[in-house]
């Protein structure tokens, strides 16, 4: 009777609960939840505007060719840029601003856009430029998507109008920096009171400084290198390798069907990690989880996580994919050891001394930056894990090697990481602007 009465009940049991021999529920993931619709959207095109992303900018155009470094020719090229303060008589009192990877010219708002720009608040009247005496120019760089001649811009020797993609030549720092001086040439401005910038602007600025010394009065380099290492290298590197991955990408043409968005997307998400620091991390974010009502799944969880997906979001729409590609790999490959491009050579045509291959690559990073005799500002901040610290000290050691007896050199203990150079308006702002005005 008693096992009778066992039987009955399991089977109740079961009967009541049948969820127990179900089997487990597929854990939600971003990829099955977001990406199927977001392609079909964008299916067919159009191709975002990359352009009408930033307004308000002028165009200096040039109806001459640009032998890149690596080969290859822009048979013409287009300049964007935009301009804050008044120049003066003599054209004495320029800054030329360069921009890092991402940068548009857009640094600050003004009566044509009067959306904050990437430096709003370290330009303006009594700011660390100064526009009540400095006349700042900042261009969008050539290879970029803000204006200036890149892989979306239309090739002018295709026969239909199709975008250069990636028929676009390598391009690197020194032949964004060979541009920029034939645009001020253009403009009549024979010398800089300064050469600005931070990150892959730095790098341009420390090439500037190098390649026409005789042309920049002051320069300054915030988070920057003088070579490329092998972990910012290996960063970069996986960025792309993502970004390639995504079948949207088609090889670099793309233009009239959907974007990678996706390769975008993850590419971004992996750079942002690089851009802060993990006390920062902690302090914004912990452990908190954004929706901890709800059970674990794989898409964005914790704080981070949401934060991280939402920079990628942000991106993703409004960056081309091949200028990603195309500058991220000029950053890797830039480095001032001797010998240098001069502001005519292209690569592999200047002269090397015989004893030049026997130095030891300190000595040729030395060369290489030793006509950088003009007053230098060198900024570094000790949580950034992409330029590390180290990376501005070897800046200043070479240049004070070289025999530039004016190098000022600081590190700045912050716990932004990379960006410190886009929030810290006092230390940086107040560094730049004392190393402008000074009196020399």
């Amino acid at each position: 009777m008693f096992r009778k009465l066992q039987r009955i009940a399991i089977r109740q049991f079961h009967r009541n609960a049948p969820n127990l021999l179900d089997r487990n529920p597929i854990v939600r993931t971003p990829i099955v939840d977001k990406i199927d619709p977001r392609t079909k959207a964008v299916e067919g095109g159009p191709e975002p505007s990359y352009e009408n992303v930033v307004s308000g900018y002028s165009i200096s155009t040039h109806r001459e060719t640009l032998t890149m470094l690596h080969g290859g020719v822009l048979p013409e090229f287009k300049i964007a840029y935009e301009s804050w303060g008044e120049l003066n008589e003599d054209k004495s009192n320029v800054i030329l601003l360069h921009t890092g990877l991402s940068g548009s010219s857009h640094a600050k708002s003004h009566s044509k856009n009067l959306h904050p720009g990437w430096w709003e608040k370290f330009i303006g009247p009594g700011l660390a430029l100064d526009t009540d005496k400095f006349h700042i120019i900042c261009t969008n760089v050539i290879g970029g998507c803000y204006g200036s001649t890149g892989p979306s811009s239309v090739d002018p020797l295709a026969k239909n109008g199709e975008r250069y993609g990636t028929r676009f030549p390598i391009v690197t720092v020194f032949d964004m920096v060979r541009a920029q001086f034939k645009m001020l040439d253009a403009m009549g401005i024979q010398k800089l009171h300064a050469s600005v910038g931070s990150s892959m602007g730095g790098m341009q600025s420390i090439a500037a400084a190098a390649m026409f010394p005789e042309r920049v009065g002051r320069l300054i380099a915030i988070s920057a290198a003088a070579r490329s290492h092998p972990v910012s290298i290996a960063m970069r590197f996986a960025q792309r390798q993502v970004l390639m991955a995504d079948p949207n990408w088609a090889n670099g043409f793309y233009y009239n069907s959907s974007p990678p968005h996706l390769g975008m997307k993850l590419a971004r998400t992996i750079a942002t990690i690089t851009y802060r620091s993990g006390p920062e991390w902690e302090e914004r974010f912990g452990r908190v989880r954004a929706n901890p009502e709800e059970e674990p799944s794989f898409v964005p969880d914790f704080l981070i996580e949401t934060y991280l997906n939402h920079q990628g979001e942000k991106f993703c729409y409004t960056y081309d994919a091949n200028s990603l590609i195309y500058i991220s790999k000029a950053m890797d490959m830039f480095d001032m050891s001797h010998p240098i491009p001069t502001k005519d050579a292209v690569l592999g045509s200047q002269e090397e001394s015989p004893n030049c291959s026997k130095a030891s690559a300190l000595e040729k990073l030395q060369k290489g930056m030793s006509t950088i005799k003009m007053p230098t500002l060198i900024l570094g901040v000790q949580s950034d894990i992409l330029f590390p610290v180290w990376q501005q000290k070897e800046i200043a050691d070479c240049l004070r090697s070289g025999g530039n007896e004016r190098v000022t050199y600081y590190e700045l203990d912050t716990i932004y990481g990379h960006d410190t150079f886009l929030i810290d308006t006092v230390n940086v702002g107040g560094a730049v602007k004392g190393h402008l005005e000074m009196d020399y």
